[in-house]
């Protein structure tokens, strides 16, 4: 059998890629790769962040189900500390047979939202927490239904609370943010 028979038009060549070829074949393969690349780093974000709204809307609600709960049965505003390192809010429920004192404080340089509970190990209620905040409102509520802010804790009939945690995504915070507010009446406050 012969060469010419096996290539067409009788040729005995056989034909390469040319420099150019193999230069726009590595081209359109680098940009795919690169494509590739940057839809599988996009969807990696995605699901970092869903993960991270999921879990921070989980314990914010957690946190909240918490506080209100405690902060409702009390009937006094014990004490409480505002400032850039370290906020904290004591409530206490004197009414019972023993008397309960609930603290929640949040600490800027750990990020944590803790609660001390009478008689109760402390326990950590959000992480990543970067800021905590809370104004109390007066007992006696004007005419149409409106409260009015006040610094006196004794006065303190609702409290309005909001925090924002945040987590990294993959490297950095992006996207990853959990703003909650709240606001709690206390229910026993004579």
């Amino acid at each position: 059998m012969k060469l010419s028979t096996l290539v067409p038009n009788g040729s005995n060549c056989v034909r390469g890629m040319t420099l150019i070829e193999m230069l726009v074949a590595v081209g359109v393969g680098s940009l795919a790769v690169t494509v590739a690349m940057s839809l599988y780093l996009f969807g990696l974000r995605s699901v970092g962040a869903i993960g991270n709204y999921t879990e921070m809307d989980g314990r914010s609600q957690q946190a909240v189900d918490f506080m209100l709960r405690e902060i409702r049965t009390a009937d006094l505003v014990v004490d409480y500390k505002t400032d850039s390192s370290t906020t904290w809010l004591k409530v206490a429920n004197t009414l019972g047979a023993a008397p309960v004192t609930n603290t929640f404080t949040w600490t800027a340089a750990t990020g944590l939202l803790t609660w001390d509970k009478t008689d109760q190990a402390t326990r950590t209620l959000l992480t990543g927490c970067e800021n905590w905040s809370f104004v109390f409102y007066k007992r006696v509520a004007d005419s149409n239904g409106v409260f009015y802010p006040t610094t006196d804790a004794s006065a303190c009939k609702l409290i309005n609370m909001s925090w924002k945690c945040t987590r990294n995504n993959i490297t950095r915070k992006m996207n990853t943010e959990s703003i909650v507010t709240a606001e709690v009446v206390l229910r026993n406050k004579p």
